[in-house]
């Protein structure tokens, strides 16, 4: 089974033909943004998410050099994130507003 995984009206289904239905990132897709939802501020910057994830009691774990890393140590989730902020997409957000259901929320720009 392929395809790509798409979060819609708190529904994930499995789209086996991308290119035949509009997702993020396609032709007339939307563009996603992260909210912090206590303030509304749109995250920006990786030091911006960082700082929030901190307050809410996730650590940087350092363990590979090529993702940025955060853990709780009351849980077993870990956060990975692609080093470059130009490469954080809705599958990176949707992650982590699922660990973190009451701070952040996905919006379309």
């Amino acid at each position: 089974m392929s395809g790509v995984w798409v979060f819609k009206n708190g529904v994930v289904r499995l789209v086996e033909n991308p290119a035949g239905e509009a997702v993020e990132g396609s032709r007339g897709g939307r563009r996603k943004v992260l909210v912090y939802t206590p303030s509304s501020e749109v995250i920006t910057s990786y030091s911006v998410l960082e700082r929030k994830l901190h307050s809410l009691g996730w650590e940087r774990y350092y363990d590979d050099p090529e993702l940025l890393q955060f853990h709780k140590r009351s849980t077993v989730h870990l956060i990975s994130l692609p080093r470059d902020f130009n490469k954080f997409k809705a599958m990176h957000m949707y992650d982590i507003v699922v660990k973190n259901k009451n701070a952040f929320e996905v919006r379309d720009m």
